[in-house]
């Protein structure tokens, strides 16, 4: 009985975790655009040619996310993951939460093209470390790394223009 109460805790640990894995960087992109939402100002900024509406970015990252959540997840059920991938995976979402806050939020907007330079930079590694451990997990990110070099861009110049 107690064999069979363990299994059960087991597996219900594992689900926990691999649902953590799945959504943790959708639960951390709703939780700053609740925190950026009154400050956003989007459309009031002059934007660079090519930039989308407003209406896209929510859908984009939805995706974006969820396919790295999936990426990760995929990584996480080989056992051999090494640990820098799981700390550089961590560091470059925490920088990406941190940029909107701080070109929407604090408005320090020559500090977000850094900081989107660093982003830019821990995504191209994150993809490098996943390839070398689990293509796919890889692969899936590529449309993320698209896209933050995509809002390099317009952060560039929007920054130029305002």
């Amino acid at each position: 009985m107690h064999r069979i109460r363990k299994r059960k805790c087991d597996r219900m640990k594992k689900i926990l975790e691999s649902l953590f894995y799945l959504f943790f960087p959708l639960l951390i992109g709703g939780i700053v655009g609740f925190l950026i939402s009154g400050s956003i100002q989007y459309d009031s900024l002059i934007k660079p040619p090519l930039a989308p509406p407003a209406k896209l970015f929510p859908i984009a990252w939805s995706i974006i996310y969820l396919f790295m959540g999936i990426s990760y997840f995929l990584l996480m059920r080989k056992k051999d993951y090494i640990p820098l991938e799981k700390m550089i995976y961590y560091l470059q979402l925490f920088v990406n939460a941190m940029w909107s806050i701080i070109f929407f939020l604090w408005k320090w907007r020559i500090f977000a093209i850094l900081w989107i330079l660093l982003l830019d930079f821990l995504v191209i590694k994150m993809i490098l470390l996943f390839y070398n451990s689990k293509k796919i997990s890889a692969y899936l990110n590529i449309p993320y790394l698209i896209w933050i070099v995509f809002a390099t861009y317009l952060t560039i110049g929007i920054v130029i223009l305002n």
